[in-house]
């Protein structure tokens, strides 16, 4: 098959657009740059073979790094035992997100300035690589470097996956694609402990890696061969190395360093209250505000998150409710293992079982929410709905104790999950409503972001209150010996069903009747989060959400041997044969 790929100088590139305000209402059909996608009559084009192909290709790629992201909480004990540097284990898992974090809004910007195609290539080719070493770790020491590896890979994926739904699909139609892809990243982060358990339990725990290779194989071979868009070539390396934001990008990735650094420290090898918490987290916090004061000035000439993605009331509370959205369903999504596994007394493996409720529930009502967006182009009262039914549903976790009948955990988990699968598609097309498709990739980018940095606040935060309320609690624990154990951040870790059995009947019935209570409070604070959620959305504007695509990195269209383009200066065509 015969693809064209332009190379449309003539169009105003994404940067030149970086300022470009909010997007009339009222669009002209005769304007450089735009990708018809709908025509006047609303009609929608068919999409073709290599759309589906693309669409396939970066479903698998999230989905991946969606399981590699919480995959290793149950293989992790196999793991060190294995390799041994049990005083490294947090970086088992921190090292991922951490590089994951902080390369995505370098990934918007390199996506500007070298397309579409190989960011999103090379991060999966990065992802593959770290899986191939980490599963052939033999010290702890390469298995951190593979999956710091595998984060970077990660964060290029999750940019690049939502910046591509963006370029071939108009603001409108975003949601049902938006609703699958996010749908996929929840199911394998919900079920990522899960399988693996059952990889340790079965096989080596190398295959929780190894597994990515010919899977990961598979979606890179079908990006290689249908990811073909247009985008705006320079000649001159200079030229593209110019439109990076090499400062800025230094300052915000040593930022998001400290930060990291401090929550996977905090209430693990120090205390929330040591000088290296306290002055980690207030460097990296003061310096994400330096980062966004630098973005902002003259000094920035190419900012990697322009100050205007904040300017308009609409896109600056999606960013917060994208935030809160991330961190109530990460807060869900960790500590209800935690009641199954704390407070029922259930396997890991099983606990994946019960937690079926929410991960049923979420993607259909991810995938209703898409289509009503599409079908009607209101987010508002979806988002409404949604923080309203989270917040009763932490409300109705808050009354779970180790008494509570199956029938309550699974009817309170499907309301939960329903308002979560609610939002999951509509906040990012909110973010968009009031900016142009030339800032498809540095919104996108922003957006991914700020949802990553809301996922790992959404295990830090719950983990604090649950430690902090268990330590208030210890003394209706009889065991002098137990309660030293688990006091002093070390609750949350040991919230586990091997744990409790190497208790007596009554110090097991007295620690559990804690972890419930300890729980209790957690839901409470969540409760706080969801509901700041819900009123904020009162902020919102209801912005028409566009239906034609006005972006110059559309999908390149296939061309007729008959047809002759005359090459120009200002319209250079590359033939690529797929």
């Amino acid at each position: 098959m015969e693809i064209t790929e332009h190379n449309t100088e003539s169009v105003p590139t994404g940067q030149d657009n970086y300022y470009a305000g909010s997007l009339n209402n009222k669009e002209s059909d005769d304007r450089p740059g735009k990708t018809e996608i709908s025509t006047e009559k609303g009609q929608t084009q068919k999409k073709g073979v290599r759309f589906w192909a693309i669409i396939v290709a970066i479903c698998v790629a999230g989905l991946l790094t969606a399981l590699e992201a919480t995959i290793t909480s149950t293989a992790l004990p196999t793991i060190i035992s294995d390799l041994g540097g049990a005083d490294k284990y947090v970086w088992v898992v921190n090292g991922y997100f951490l590089t994951m974090t902080a390369t995505q809004p370098l990934f918007g910007q390199l996506s500007n300035v070298f397309g579409r195609r190989w960011p999103t290539i090379i991060a999966t080719a990065a992802f593959i690589l770290g899986s191939g070493i980490c599963g052939g770790a033999d010290n702890i020491a390469t298995l951190i470097a593979g999956r710091a590896i595998q984060g970077i890979g990660a964060g290029g994926i999750n940019v690049m996956v939502e910046i591509i739904v963006c370029d071939l699909l108009p603001l409108r139609e975003r949601g049902n694609y938006l609703a699958l892809i996010f749908g996929l990243i929840a199911v394998g982060t919900a079920l990522g402990p899960f399988f693996g358990g059952l990889i340790v339990q079965h096989t080596t725990w190398r295959w929780v890696f190894y597994l990515n290779l010919p899977v990961g194989g598979f979606a890179l071979v079908l990006l290689v061969l249908f990811l073909r868009v247009k985008y705006q070539k320079e000649t001159a390396l200079a030229t593209k190395l110019g439109r990076i934001d090499c400062l800025g990008d230094a300052i915000f990735a040593g930022s998001i360093v400290s930060t990291l650094i401090a929550l996977s420290w905090a209430g693990t090898l120090y205390p929330w209250s040591s000088y290296h918490i306290i002055l980690s987290l207030l460097l990296g916090l003061l310096g994400l505000v330096g980062f966004l004061i630098f973005e902002g000035s003259k000094f920035s000439l190419n900012p990697t998150m322009p100050i205007h993605l904040f300017s308009n009331q609409t896109s600056l509370t999606a960013f917060i409710l994208t935030f809160l959205h991330s961190v109530v369903t990460m807060w869900a999504l960790y500590f209800l293992p935690v009641y199954f596994q704390g407070v029922l007394g259930s396997t890991p493996s099983y606990s994946g079982v019960q937690l079926l409720p929410t991960i049923l529930i979420l993607v259909p009502f991810a995938a209703t929410a898409g289509s009503l967006l599409a079908k009607f182009g209101r987010y508002r009262p979806i988002h409404h709905i949604g923080y309203a039914l989270m917040t009763i549903g932490f409300g109705l976790f808050s009354l779970l104790d180790e008494n509570s009948s199956t029938a309550k955990w699974v009817i309170f988990q499907v309301i939960e999950s329903a308002g979560a699968g609610l939002i999951i598609p509509t906040l990012l097309p909110a973010v968009q409503a009031e900016l142009t498709d030339a800032d498809n990739a540095l919104s996108t980018a922003t957006w991914a972001f700020i949802r990553s940095f809301g996922l790992i606040w959404g295990t830090t935060i719950p983990a604090a209150i649950f430690n902090n309320r268990f330590d208030e609690l210890s003394a209706r624990i009889s065991d002098a010996a137990v309660v030293a154990e688990l006091t002093g951040g070390k609750a949350y870790e040991h919230a586990t069903r091997t744990f409790l059995e190497t208790l007596s009947n009554d110090t097991r019935a007295q620690v559990v009747s804690v972890f419930s209570d300890g729980l209790r409070r957690t839901w409470q604070v969540a409760i706080a989060f969801s509901a700041f959620g819900f009123l904020l959305v009162i902020l919102q504007k209801e912005v028409p959400l566009r239906k034609e695509l006005e972006t110059e990195y559309g999908m390149t269209e296939a061309k007729k041997k008959s047809e002759k383009v005359p090459p120009t200066d200002e319209n250079l065509q590359t033939e690529a044969q797929i």
